[in-house]
């Protein structure tokens, strides 16, 4: 399975403890350099640092350029997640990892399946990667994440889970 990341899953699930979860749903995970460069150099004070620059399971590779490239200027979106759409588009990723909703449609439109961090986390869980998906959703919130508790919700009810 080819997986290509944005840095944000990467943060979110590091700051809850839960980064070890990718390896086990999708092996490899792919980020582009752009994408290291903000997790780790200009990021060092991001608790992902030090584990993403030491994992094993994380490789970095450039999208190369073409003539129907996005860029941020074009799509208002970041660097990162431009180029992890890149990346995805060249690689044919089965899946890409993003949070942003702007990035997720943009995606989406470029005939990416998407997928975010609380994708990973309902993936961890239907595979009993995950033992409380509630208590994870609640180290999200607590996290500072930027997530809709609607959304949250609606997870914990299509699983027959009680709302937090």
């Amino acid at each position: 399975m080819i997986v290509v990341s944005n840095s944000s899953p990467l943060i979110v699930l590091t700051k809850i403890g839960h980064l070890d979860l990718l390896p086990k749903l999708y092996g490899e995970i792919t980020i582009t350099p752009e994408v290291f460069e903000e997790l780790t150099r200009s990021g060092q004070h991001l608790p992902a640092a030090v584990e993403i620059s030491t994992a094993s399971w994380i490789k970095v590779r450039p999208a190369m350029s073409g003539t129907d490239r996005l860029t941020p200027l074009r799509t208002g979106l970041g660097i990162g997640e431009t180029s992890a759409i890149e990346l995805a588009k060249e690689l044919r990723a089965d899946l890409v990892l993003l949070d942003d909703r702007k990035a997720r449609r943009t995606a989406q439109e470029e005939g990416l399946n998407v997928l975010g961090t609380v994708g990973v986390l309902e993936d961890a869980f239907g595979l009993k990667l995950l033992d409380d998906l509630a208590t994870a959703y609640r180290k999200l919130l607590a996290a500072g994440a930027y997530i809709n508790l609607e959304i949250l919700q609606d997870s914990l009810k299509s699983h027959d889970l009680p709302e937090l």
